[in-house]
């Protein structure tokens, strides 16, 4: 068996002494702010009472167990499922595809990506009550329904109709971003293996399939894993526009978290879900990098 063996002159060598003095910032800052509180958050899960004079104390897998237990909670495990796959399929499908026409129309191309890409800049507190004041009762949305002889809907107050709303108003956000990021992924594939690809026949769809796709490959992992991150995390909209209804039909993950840190004062029962939300994030991240980066 081959043994390492570290003498102190080699730990403390010039190039080690250099790595070590310009990583050091970068690593208590990671540390400070996010190694620290992961870890915290996780010992807070195990903990129950809140920040006075009481203080806390440890409970062991009690929050977990109540949060298995919790028919609200499997709910709103429910409703972030259905609204990530609902926010980043079409997120990267119709990106892709306006990706794709802007790369041909060279002449208009810095305007429609500006114009696409606006909605990315726009605060989402201002936007989510834009699409507030759209889909409310007697909004323009209904009010256009009206004009074709059709009967207004309760957008935001039916529970078949109020997650749409918010799932639109993500797709809306995140186009632009990634519309911009595609485009980007486009014109560094070489144009020498279209040109080949149409000397030999292939159509536009053969070009689509065997050239464009797989020299996205980095791109659609970093569209896809961003998008899941943005889905997951997504607060504001909920807060602003339908406040988790109606019948807790719109409560999503960190605002189910938000309602049970600083409207129950339950701190370890919110980190409890706080961590479970983050250990699914992780494993999602996981699971679509195995899955995008092969090959």
């Amino acid at each position: 068996m081959k043994r390492w063996r570290f003498s102190l002159s080699q730990l403390l060598d010039n190039h080690t002494i250099a790595a070590w003095t310009f990583l050091a910032p970068a690593l208590v800052l990671l540390g400070l702010f996010i190694i620290w509180p992961i870890v915290y958050l996780f010992y807070l899960s195990f903990t129950a009472g809140s920040f006075t004079s009481k203080g806390i104390y440890w409970v062991g897998l009690k929050n977990y167990w109540r949060l298995l237990l919790n028919s609200d909670f499997w709910q709103v495990l429910f409703n972030t499922a259905y609204f990530t796959l609902g926010t980043v399929i079409p997120s990267l499908v119709i990106p892709l595809g306006l990706a794709v026409l802007l790369n041909r129309v060279l002449p208009w191309r810095g305007i429609l990506r500006s114009f696409y890409f606006l909605p990315s800049i726009i605060s989402l507190v201002a936007a989510g009550l834009g699409f507030r004041w759209l889909f409310q009762n007697t909004g323009p949305v209904n009010g256009m329904l009206e004009f074709f002889g059709v009967p207004p809907i309760s957008w935001l107050g039916d529970t078949f109709w109020a997650m749409p709303v918010l799932i639109l108003f993500s797709i809306w956000k995140q186009i632009g971003f990634n519309m911009v990021v595609f485009l980007a992924g486009l014109q560094a594939i070489s144009s020498t293996l279209y040109e080949a690809a149409e000397l030999d026949g292939a159509g536009d769809w053969q070009q689509f399939w065997h050239i464009t796709l797989p020299g996205l490959r980095p791109t659609l992992i970093f569209a896809t894993v961003t998008t899941s991150i943005f889905a997951f995390r997504s607060f504001e909209p909920v807060y602003v526009i339908t406040g988790g209804g109606p019948l807790n039909s719109t409560n999503l993950l960190v605002y189910y978290t938000y309602q049970e840190a600083f409207a129950q004062f339950d701190f370890g029962y919110a980190a409890a879900v706080a961590s479970v939300l983050l250990v699914i994030t992780l494993l999602l991240v996981y699971f679509q990098l195995q899955t995008w980066g092969r090959g």
